[in-house]
């Protein structure tokens, strides 16, 4: 009786190549999963972050211009903003809007900087009005519909690419109820 030769150890050594192979390649596609998971929520972080910045900055430049439209006698504004003032806030706004802009570009899919483009939009047609180069109530009352339509589907399309189930919440209606002059009892 000699020693086992190397043929009779084969199959064991071969079970010990096997399993090894086998936990690295587990291990190795465990690791990759959770890599691509946590990739995966950082983007989603960062397009949450930036569709945030990116609608308060529009709703900061339409606050500016719908004030700014109030002192030229429209609706839809509580506090008054005299044109000669808002100019200077509104300029401002489009700036920080425009740079906001560039990360929608960067992180948003397509479809949702289509939306965020006919909402900026639509907020230029409403800064007509508060520059004073449109005058008709009529064609203020579309601009603002138009504009509050916008946003929705912006809304709407963001919450898609970010995976949020469910329709966002209504919009709300002009003038506000509150908003309406006391009927007589």
């Amino acid at each position: 009786m000699g020693e086992p030769l190397l043929w009779d150890q084969l199959p064991a050594l071969a079970g010990v190549v096997v399993g090894a192979a086998g936990s690295y390649l587990a291990t190795s596609l465990t690791e990759r999963s959770r890599w691509r998971r946590a990739k995966a929520e950082r983007w989603d972080q960062k397009r949450l972050d930036t569709y945030a910045s990116y609608a308060n900055a529009l709703k900061h430049q339409i606050n500016i211009a719908q004030r700014m439209s109030a002192a030229r006698g429209f609706h839809h504004a509580v506090d008054p903003l005299p044109p000669e003032e808002g100019l200077a806030q509104l300029v401002e706004a489009e700036a920080r809007r425009a740079a906001e802009w560039e990360s929608v570009l960067l992180v948003g899919d397509a479809e949702t900087i289509g939306a965020a483009r006919t909402w900026h939009e639509a907020v230029w047609n409403v800064e007509l009005y508060a520059r004073g180069r449109k005058e008709d109530q009529a064609g203020w009352e579309k601009s603002v519909a138009r504009m509050s339509e916008a946003r929705d589907a912006f809304y709407a399309l963001a919450r898609r690419d970010l995976g949020i189930t469910g329709p966002p919440p209504p919009s709300g209606s002009w003038p506000r109820p509150w908003q309406h002059e006391d009927a007589p009892g």
